[in-house]
């Protein structure tokens, strides 16, 4: 029976990052949190995708769901971006994971969002985002923020485009 069982778990999970790379965004809502994930398959270096993901001023040419970033992305720093999803907003917020070509993360007080690049065995990347909101006041505020799958999307989108466009200007 553990057996069987276990092997559905697996099966269950391969599906999912299956699924996941396809650059379907997924969100889970718990009492004091909200997650949300996108993973996508990109044809190109792993170097530019990170190059696209760290270059701040940049950001607004290739990403359509970024009005500005301002800083330098780099660990320990602390950007000021403004997204299309809030332009009234301004979020201040502090790099704390910084893994060169791998892994960046940024957040504040009320969320954290995660970037992971990570070789696919087919010459390129899968490329993953995700953004953990909550806290105890949550519940109280869950309901005036909107939902992050589609910029997500969006966002996966995006940098695929750009990352793929500049691979195949390389050959």
């Amino acid at each position: 029976m553990s057996i069987v069982l276990h092997r559905s778990i697996v099966k269950i999970q391969t599906t999912k990052n299956i699924m996941a790379q396809t650059g379907k965004a997924t969100t889970e809502k718990q009492t004091f949190s909200r997650t949300t994930s996108v993973s996508i398959d990109i044809h190109a270096a792993r170097a530019i995708a990170w190059k696209l993901l760290t270059n701040a001023p940049d950001y607004p040419r290739w990403n359509s769901g970024i009005i500005s970033i301002e800083g330098n992305i780099a660990a320990s720093q602390v950007i000021k971006l403004k997204s299309k999803l809030a332009p009234k907003r301004t979020f201040k917020l502090k790099v704390t994971d910084f893994e060169a070509e791998k892994r960046l993360q940024w957040g504040d007080g009320q969320g954290s969002r995660i970037y992971t690049l990570t070789a696919n065995g087919n010459g390129g990347i899968v490329f993953s985002m995700t953004e953990k909101i909550g806290g105890l006041m949550f519940p109280l505020y869950a309901k005036y923020i909107p939902s992050f799958d589609q910029s997500f999307e969006q966002f996966a989108a995006d940098l695929k485009k750009e990352a793929e466009t500049i691979q195949n200007l390389k050959k």
